[in-house]
């Protein structure tokens, strides 16, 4: 495992002790926590399916090797990603049911 370039060393009281940023503003615990706030807002991975804020749950399954070419060379041809052919393929499927 690669060593880390950081080193955690004790708390700091942000409002007391003067530290900067990279562009020389001061950081203070209230600019410390919107700048986690922000960093939280980002998205992270793919957006939201279920909506907004929420987590889309996964479904896994263990495919044969030509399924998964099959599936793989149609996602290609629509333009799609194979998640979002197994979507499409699973709904029309439920919906037929």
């Amino acid at each position: 495992m690669a060593k880390s370039q950081y080193v955690l060393g004790k708390d700091i009281d942000l409002d007391r002790e003067v530290i900067r940023d990279s562009q020389g503003t001061r950081i203070t615990s209230k600019r410390a926590e919107k700048i986690v706030e922000e960093v939280l807002a980002q998205a992270v991975g793919r957006p939201s399916l279920t909506g907004p804020s929420k987590v889309s749950p996964e479904i896994k399954a263990r495919v044969p090797e030509k399924l998964k070419k099959a599936l793989v060379k149609e996602a290609k041809r629509q333009g799609q990603t194979t998640s979002a052919v197994i979507r499409q393929a699973l709904e029309e499927y439920l919906d037929t049911a």
